[in-house]
């Protein structure tokens, strides 16, 4: 088997980011390579089809860096997926399938059997392709978690690999969060790291290099380079942490409002709107922030009932229907497009212990949830063009008369509701929506293209400023 592991001094230091840089970098020398992460914790998430031809579901990061390989996404490559459901319980799911909860109070003897199925995974992986870029999670150095592991130095155990730590210079204290990370792991997992990545360097590099060569001294281990801040990088986040930085160029003259619920999931969903031209998304938590807006969106959640409560405590409903009031467009995605109806009921406690509530009432829908989730990759038409996208839900949606079908959803007037995430990607269905709902032509703006550029342009940081050889050789020499 053939691997190395990417890990970081924190969560959002660059892991996913020198993931997928790899995958792209080792594609190009003919390398066939896979992602994989034991264990992703993401609202963010994806559908794909495990080899039996079955729908699965895992993390959207895992699934962008598979594009980056060039290969096709499956369930392996992301094993396990915890999903928040609250601040102490996250649901699983386990190869693509719902598996139940896990609790903080049972963290460890909890997780046991999902990293006997995470490990094989991964083994099965190792079995088909030649080198297997593995994301860490967190911090390897989190002692407190070490001996339930399976996702950072367990992993590199398991398999033994070669380590490399990530460290985010723009946070302060690289240099001490590099050397502390190796210097609290037990000697068996300091034998497995063998350098460092620097990450969102700006300035002069060369003011950079005393601090290189003591930290290589120091540790007796290679920098494997210095990856520049590149503001126009833009991968598909898995987690919220970059909600703040997804804003238009200067110009756009169009606001997009995207309700910032407190669970939101699948926000990638308007990345396409942010590649407009003339449109500005904004994530917006205040009646405020909805008052100038052109087209609000209401985004997936994990916890619909709970998050409906949250948008009427901060007077969202009312700013939300005032907008509709004006004749401006509203679109509500999958749980935010659940919140536009009326009934919503869970009596088998699917999301919590509210039983029934009512919606919003601005499309005619009862939205009834149901044990079993919903996975699918839709294909169909609205607007007068094809579109598809994809499904992950435990709603069923039963429609009134007083609304049209609209992807899987409905549509009331300016008032749009779909059960389809993605579905905005399509080029087509984009901009036949911005046509209809705000009177643009469409754009000659291609996601698909734009998607792929991103991913290249990763590689070709990662091939300028790593020594990606060297990362290749020790990846191949691992056990």
């Amino acid at each position: 088997m053939s691997g190395l592991l990417v890990a970081g001094t924190t969560s959002d230091a660059g892991k996913s980011i020198v993931t997928t840089g790899l995958c792209r970098a080792f594609a190009r020398r003919g390398v066939k390579v896979a992602p994989y992460k034991a264990q992703n914790m993401s609202n963010n998430s994806m559908v794909c089809r495990a080899p039996d031809g079955t729908t699965a579901e895992i993390g959207r990061a895992q699934w962008v860096q598979a594009r980056a390989a060039r290969v096709t996404p499956e369930p392996a490559m992301n094993p396990v997926l915890l999903k928040p459901g609250s601040d102490r319980r996250s649901h699983v799911v386990l190869m693509g399938r719902p598996a139940g909860e896990v609790s903080s109070r049972d963290w460890e003897a909890g997780r046991r059997h999902l990293a006997t199925a995470a490990h094989a995974a991964y083994d099965d992986l190792a079995s088909r392709f030649d080198v297997i870029v593995a994301e860490g999670a967190g911090s390897p150095a989190e002692i407190n978690l070490r001996a339930g592991d399976y996702v950072n130095m367990g992993l590199a155990r398991h398999a033994e690999l070669p380590t490399i730590v990530v460290g985010d210079i723009d946070r302060g204290g690289v240099f001490a969060a590099m050397y502390g990370t190796l210097a609290l792991l037990e000697p068996a997992d300091q034998a497995l790291i063998s350098g460092f990545v620097i990450n969102k360097f700006r300035g002069d590099a060369s003011l950079l290099k005393p601090g290189l060569d003591s930290l290589e001294s120091l540790t007796e281990r290679q920098v494997f380079g210095v990856l520049p801040w590149d503001p126009s990088l833009w991968l598909d986040s898995e987690d919220a942490l970059d909600l703040e930085g997804r804003r238009a160029e200067a110009g756009a003259t169009r606001k997009v409002a995207v309700v910032r619920l407190p669970r939101i999931s699948n926000f990638t969903d308007v990345d396409a709107l942010g590649l407009e031209p003339d449109l500005d998304v904004v994530f917006a938590s205040s009646p405020h922030d909805l008052s100038d807006a052109d087209l609000v969106v209401l985004p997936g959640t994990r916890s619909t009932i709970s998050d409906l409560a949250w948008l009427r405590s901060r007077g969202l409903d009312v700013a939300i229907t005032e907008h509709v009031r004006r004749g401006r467009p509203l679109l509500g995605i999958c749980g935010g497009f659940q919140m536009l109806g009326g009934v919503i009921a869970d009596p088998d406690g699917v999301e919590g212990s509210v039983a029934e509530v009512e919606g919003l009432g601005l499309l005619d829908v009862r939205t009834d949830f149901a044990p079993e989730k919903a996975l699918r990759l839709p294909t169909g038409s609205a607007l007068g063009v094809e579109a598809s996208g994809y499904e992950i839900h435990h709603g069923r949606i039963s429609r009134g008369d007083g609304a049209e079908e609209f992807l899987g959803g409905a549509r009331s007037g300016n008032v749009f509701g779909t059960m389809w995430h993605g579905s905005l990607e399509g080029d087509a269905l984009r901009g036949a929506f911005l046509a209809e709902t705000l009177g643009r032509a469409p754009s000659d703006v291609s996601f698909q293209a734009a998607r792929e550029r991103r991913l290249d342009l990763i590689g070709d940081l990662v091939e300028e400023h790593l020594d990606v050889d060297a990362l290749l050789d020790l990846a191949r020499e691992s056990r």
